[in-house]
């Protein structure tokens, strides 16, 4: 159901370009190419100590070493992510977009949030990262999130026209036949984080992952924004952005998980449950990968929702703001791609071993 499958979806990729895990060592530039560079982006080196770095990291722990055509593979594909990114740095630099020591410093205080100064650099030690590399990360993806907001999100606008239009030819998605519940989530996993994390401050096991949730469910007693506190905290990163907000879950679909359905019953709208575990499949044998706490935004009954209803408008009007998004981004990073220059030097040189 939609509530198991929230962890597993977080590790469907080793190398995500959108979000702050894109961690990217890069050097100055040189006249000549030494062997320690396995790419350059107009000119500017990635250096194969950095790819090597990633590369591992995306083992994740007590994982055995691949073969080395499958490691290659993983090289592969990771340095095309670093490729990727590097082409969006240079684009947001050129637009004077750069994310500035204050956007990385604020950060940085949300990410340190729910950690003693201890707890932070033992995270730290055991990702393999220095703070340098942590704000190295947090600046590379502040940057790529301004310059997609500037060049991307701003352009886009959903009109009334177009909202009617998608209601009368999708009415029946309106008509619920049974009774859904409208929840936000916010999970914290103990599994291995694939590169630094989205966040950098992913619980390396399940204890710390319960300890951070009892102390954000702590400040949610406290009276702090649940969204607020999901947008800062959460690991899922398709609600994080939207402060926690799953959407409508069909009450058949909630009953798949027992113990978030039974929670439920005893909330009123906008309480929030005790810590739960989340688990990795359902059924027996089934795993704790982590724990949340969720939010009853409201219940609503069986039949059909009319257009004039302001949450119809605005499920519709994300919905195809976030269609929209995905198309012009997909082109807008073609189009950066088409215009720089790369030379993939440990392409080539895979290539070449091959084929002896």
């Amino acid at each position: 159901m939609q509530v198991d499958s929230l962890v597993r979806a977080r590790t469907r990729f080793a190398f995500i370009l959108l979000g702050l895990g894109t961690m990217v060592g890069v050097s100055g530039c040189h006249r000549t190419v030494g062997p320690d560079v396995v790419a350059t982006v107009n000119g500017k080196e990635i250096m194969r100590a950095d790819l090597e770095k990633l590369y591992k990291a995306s083992l994740g722990e007590n994982q055995q070493e691949p073969s080395p055509e499958q490691a290659n593979i993983v090289r592969l594909n990771t340095l095309k992510g670093m490729i990727d990114d590097e082409i969006v740095q240079q684009r947001a630099a050129k637009l004077n977009l750069a994310a500035s020591d204050e956007d990385v410093n604020a950060k940085l205080t949300e990410i340190k949030a729910p950690y003693t100064q201890e707890e932070f650099d033992r995270q730290l030690k055991q990702r393999g990262l220095t703070l340098d590399d942590l704000k190295r990360q947090i600046r590379r993806g502040l940057t790529q999130t301004k310059l997609l907001n500037k060049e991307i999100e701003s352009k886009i606008n959903i009109t009334d026209a177009e909202i009617t239009n998608y209601y009368n030819t999708h009415k029946s998605e309106f008509n619920l036949i049974e009774p859904q519940y409208h929840l936000a989530q916010i999970v914290v996993t103990g599994t291995p984080p694939q590169q630094g994390g989205v966040q950098g401050r992913r619980a390396p096991n399940e204890a710390e992952a319960k300890k951070e949730i009892q102390s954000i469910y702590n400040r949610l007693e406290s009276g702090e924004d649940f969204g607020t506190l999901a947008a800062q905290f959460s690991e899922n990163a398709n609600y994080a952005s939207n402060g926690g907000d799953m959407g409508f879950v069909p009450e058949s679909q909630l009953r798949g998980d027992t113990e978030v359905y039974s929670a439920m019953q005893s909330l009123k709208p906008s309480q929030v449950t005790q810590p739960m575990p989340v688990f990795d499949s359902a059924g027996p044998g089934h795993k704790v990968m982590g724990y949340a706490v969720y939010k009853l935004l409201s219940r609503e009954a069986a039949g059909q929702r009319e257009l004039n209803d302001p949450r119809v408008q605005q499920s519709i009007r994300q919905g195809l703001r976030e269609r929209k998004a995905q198309l012009l981004q997909n082109a807008y990073y073609e189009m950066l791609h088409d215009d720089a220059k790369v030379k993939n030097y440990f392409a080539e040189q895979v290539l070449k071993q091959g084929a002896q």
